[in-house]
């Protein structure tokens, strides 16, 4: 792909109804004669409207998380990187982007593809020298207390807020009775947004719709943003 990020629409309209197909054709061909022919399809219909979508979104967000002030969205690379995979096939059947608010910290990833559509915020694996910083701000109830109820009041609205391949057990010298002790379990900590309503994906009520969702759960990433240096 070409370094240069592409010129996207003025205003996001939706992606096209039309674009899902790339995906499934994609699968189906998964060989570079295909792909570079088909580039500049990829290009417009995927690439091009998710800079638009995000950079809206981002300009929608800035109140949210001030003071903190949001990066310029990015699109991840199509490539897969198969140098230590079993499974050799060259491109992914999706498309990532996401809003960052520093390294390691998303304000917004969304993922779309063949029958995916997930969008979620925060950081999913802490790295290994991070986690003492973790354990520590979470077993003091001077920041983990603040923390537990941002993922309380998240869980009440129906919001998924939690790890991955989380520990299970509370780490040491932690008791396995903290009263945080779910969170001193965790890895990371991301927060997903609730399934995209049918249809969304080609409207562009999609803005309001990520808008909505991101403000909602800009304090769990402020709190990653401004605790997890």
């Amino acid at each position: 792909m070409p370094k240069a990020k592409p010129s996207p629409p003025s205003k996001f309209s939706g992606f096209s109804k039309s674009a899902p197909g790339f995906w499934h054709e994609l699968a189906v061909e998964m060989n570079k004669e295909w792909f570079e022919q088909n580039k500049q399809r990829y290009q417009d219909e995927w690439v091009a409207p998710m800079y638009s979508l995000l950079g809206e979104v981002r300009a929608g967000l800035a109140k949210a998380y001030a003071p903190l002030k949001l990066g310029e969205p990015k699109v991840m690379r199509i490539y897969r990187d198969v140098r230590f995979s079993k499974d050799k096939t060259p491109y992914k059947t999706h498309v990532g982007a996401h809003i960052p608010v520093r390294e390691g910290v998303s304000a917004m990833y969304v993922h779309l593809g063949m029958g995916e559509e997930f969008v979620g915020c925060g950081t999913y694996f802490f790295e290994s020298d991070q986690l003492g910083r973790w354990r520590k701000l979470v077993g003091s109830d001077a920041t983990g207390k603040p923390l537990a109820k941002i993922v309380a009041k998240l869980h009440a609205t129906g919001y998924e807020a939690g790890g991955h391949d989380d520990y299970k057990k509370v780490p040491k010298p932690f008791p396995a009775d903290h009263p945080r002790a779910a969170l001193l379990k965790l890895k990371g900590l991301t927060a997903g947004f609730p399934d995209m309503p049918r249809g969304m994906l080609h409207s562009p009520k999609l803005v309001g719709w990520l808008v909505q969702h991101g403000a909602a759960t800009a304090p769990l990433v402020s709190w990653l943003a401004k605790n997890m240096k």
